[in-house]
């Protein structure tokens, strides 16, 4: 059986879910790697590679198959109700994206109603005993990304 070209690849990739450009450049090249695993040591190899897939990408992108604003989207939609509005920052960073100012607002307008449905499905309806059971609600918010802000909101506490 013959190997998936490059392209059939990347579009594979592509139907199984959204991909940052960043993202399918690294799983691509993960690919041509194992494929041609002698071209690394030859400069000229590794420059014609990197200038197939440039070209690759931009294919992708002309065609519709490859969108950063249909990854910001999606992983906006997957991540909202799990996660605060500073983690779904900072994963759309690590692919090189941001969020639109309208999205940002929409997700902030957002944020205490979805930190209210994870805090009472993790930790149910009743306040917390004592000091050190606030503090672990807190930082678990906090590892979901919420703000201090929202956080405060949440449990009625200020620090002020």
């Amino acid at each position: 059986m013959k190997p998936l070209s490059l392209k059939m690849r990347a579009i594979s990739l592509l139907s199984q879910r959204e991909h940052s450009r960043v993202e399918l450049r690294r799983k691509l090249q993960n690919i041509q790697r194992k494929a041609a695993p002698a071209a690394e040591g030859e400069p000229s190899l590794v420059m014609d590679a990197q200038a197939e897939l440039d070209l690759l990408l931009d294919w992708l992108q002309a065609q519709g198959y490859l969108s950063d604003q249909r990854f910001v989207e999606s992983r906006v939609h997957a991540r909202a109700s799990r996660y605060g509005n500073l983690r779904i920052k900072q994963e759309l960073a690590q692919h090189g994206l941001s969020l639109s100012a309208e999205a940002m607002s929409e997700l902030k307008a957002a944020e205490l109603e979805r930190a209210k449905i994870i805090y009472l499905r993790k930790f149910g309806a009743h306040a917390p005993p004592d000091a050190a059971a606030k503090a672990k609600q807190i930082r678990f918010m906090t590892a979901r990304g919420f703000s201090p802000e929202t956080i405060r909101k949440l449990l009625r506490w200020d620090d002020d």
